[in-house]
């Protein structure tokens, strides 16, 4: 038996607006939109994850409501990476212009990665570029 990771679950207290600033992020698209969850995923899976084995479809991210803040540093968080055809600091700075903020959360200055936040405040970094 195979078991799928299925999804990542992002708390928000506006989870429509969360989860569009995460599309625009990542370009996925949103397949569900309701009241109690909007969820997202690659722009290919509707097309490709028919012809994957259950365990290879990618999971999604799904953004549910809650009436509280975000306090404290995330135990998990998201890591991205460019292509190393892309510009890592471009991405970095059309992020930021999208409305992440830059977080230390101790990483220090000899890190290869760069720590930013949502608009929420989940925090997320950005990699070194990679070719896989």
């Amino acid at each position: 038996m195979a078991l799928r990771w299925y999804s990542t679950v992002v708390e928000s207290r506006d989870h429509r607006a969360l989860a569009r600033w995460w599309a625009g992020a990542l370009g996925w698209d949103a397949v569900v939109e309701t009241d109690d969850e909007v969820v997202l995923v690659p722009q290919w899976a509707g097309e490709l994850a028919p012809t994957l084995r259950f365990e290879q479809v990618p999971p999604g991210l799904v953004f549910v409501p809650v009436e509280h803040d975000k306090h404290g540093k995330n135990r998990l968080h998201l890591d991205l990476a460019p292509h190393v055809s892309a510009d890592r600091d471009a991405e970095i700075e059309r992020l930021l212009s999208l409305g992440a903020t830059r977080v230390d959360v101790g990483q220090g200055a000899a890190a290869t990665w760069e720590v930013l936040a949502d608009p929420d405040g989940n925090e997320f970094c950005v990699l070194s570029s990679r070719e896989y």
